[in-house]
């Protein structure tokens, strides 16, 4: 297979993905400042991030052990997934988190009028 091929092939899949993708249309869609916004960790995720990649890898810690990781390409490319999909997931549960307390704010402000 011709380096051209692959070119070929996947431009097609990621116009397929472009053409069925209504996530992908509107990630595309956002303005550069909102998107820079939303991949910002914050300090906390990036903490729960690295404890478990730390985890992952062998918890020894590197000031006195130097460590040195060989893997292949799948194993490399599923802790890589692993490490996207706890982010993703850590910031869901950021904003589930800050919606919880704004709605608790809310009640109890309507809680006092009352």
């Amino acid at each position: 297979m011709h380096m051209e091929d692959i070119n070929d092939r996947n431009q097609e899949f990621f116009d397929l993905i472009k053409d069925k993708n209504l996530l992908w249309e509107y990630v595309e869609s956002m303005d550069e400042e909102t998107a820079a916004r939303l991949s910002q960790p914050s300090s906390e995720a990036i903490q729960i991030m690295h404890r478990d990649i730390a985890e992952k890898l062998g918890g020894l810690p590197p000031q006195y052990f130097g460590i040195t990781i060989t893997t292949n390409r799948e194993s490399l490319s599923k802790l890589l997934a692993s490490a996207m999909m706890s982010g993703y997931f850590l910031r869901q549960a950021e904003e589930r988190m800050a919606l919880e307390q704004q709605f608790s704010i809310a009640q109890s402000d309507r809680d006092e009028l009352q």
